[in-house]
């Protein structure tokens, strides 16, 4: 079955930082541009960061991230990580990661056809 399959949420304090990760199943990673997004209770789901295929460099963050958090890319074990550090009550939420095949890395949701069920990230203040 091809899927995304996010992992690395939990609980932390304010401050703190945790390393979410985005694997498939059935294809590679390496061929798409992958985007971390969120969605907290009674909000929109949002583009956080995104980064371009393998071969093409680019990344991507929303401005409310920038600077705290780090999305990379690990062909060897074809995975995607975000790194989020210095973590503020505002960034709880559920994570998902998407996969878009198409034009350059972007934060627009429309653009991803393929999504993870999603990985809880609570931070406590």
């Amino acid at each position: 079955q091809v899927q995304l399959v996010e992992s690395g949420g939990g609980l932390v304090q304010s401050g703190g930082s945790l390393r979410l990760s985005c694997t498939a199943s059935i294809f590679s990673l390496d061929y798409y541009n992958i985007g971390w997004f969120r969605q907290a209770p009674g909000k929109e789901r949002e583009g956080v960061a995104c980064v371009s295929q393998k071969w093409t460099v680019g990344t991507e963050y929303a401005d409310s991230v920038k600077g705290r958090f780090t999305i990379s890319r690990d062909s060897s074990s074809d995975t995607v990580y975000l790194q989020m550090t210095n973590l503020q009550a505002e960034d709880t939420a559920i994570y998902y990661c998407a996969r878009a095949s198409q034009g350059a890395c972007q934060l627009g949701p429309g653009a991803y056809s393929l999504w993870g069920q999603g990985t809880q990230v609570t931070v406590a203040s």
